[in-house]
């Protein structure tokens, strides 16, 4: 039942977001626009619901791969107004439109790369056992300043202890976290380092050997 009024909640939120917030998206779409050029929206497949993949779309911060402008990694690419559309997370406005698809919900673990499924452990794999989120527990819980092993781990914890006023706590975390504009960065990186994998799932299985 908890899955059916979920699904109920992110259908009409994500539905008026996307009309209270189009004049701020338009707004958004000229100044990626004119920073970025065109086009103004970030598409990648990311995995879904049991991994399925699907195309999430998100303002774009970046600027394309050039290495020979060195525009490499992520702090090479990521714009000023990246940053700031990041800080605020005004770049995630169109994955709204992935919660009205049925995509994503409004609350879940975020969806990562599709590179990262083969580097799960079965534990934490379990992770895509609900719908991804725009936000969830582990960016409520430090955001880029969780490390890899604890924000999986906490992505788990959810799916495992999931309800409609854990949801609801983590969508009013979520509103205090973007004030404080906390956690936007890891030490060192412009967002997040890669997920090479798990160095607990290492530890357990030279454990096991």
């Amino acid at each position: 039942m908890t899955d059916v009024v979920q699904r109920a909640i992110d259908i009409g939120v994500s539905a008026a977001a996307l009309v209270v917030t189009a004049p701020v998206m338009a707004g958004v779409a000229a100044a990626v626009a004119v920073d970025l050029g065109r086009p103004v929206l970030f598409r990648q497949q990311r995995p879904g619901l049991h991994g399925r993949p699907f195309t999430l779309i998100k303002f774009r911060s970046m600027r394309d791969v050039d290495e020979r402008r060195g525009l490499v990694t992520d702090a090479d690419r990521l714009t000023g107004l990246g940053r700031a559309l990041r800080a605020t997370s005004l770049d995630e406005l169109p994955t709204l439109w992935n919660v009205l698809r049925g995509d994503m919900s409004l609350v879940g673990p975020r969806p990562l790369l599709m590179r990262y499924l083969d580097l799960y452990s079965p534990e934490q794999a379990r992770r895509h056992l609900v719908r991804p989120g725009v936000t969830g527990l582990a960016q409520v819980s430090g955001r880029n300043l969780v490390d890899w092993d604890e924000r999986l781990a906490l992505d788990v914890w959810y799916v495992d202890h999931r309800s409609l006023a854990l949801n609801a706590r983590i969508c009013l975390r979520t509103v205090l976290t973007l004030l404080r504009r906390e956690g936007v960065s890891a030490p060192g990186e412009a967002t997040m380092p890669l997920f090479t994998g798990s160095a607990r799932a290492g530890a357990e299985a030279d454990g096991d050997a």
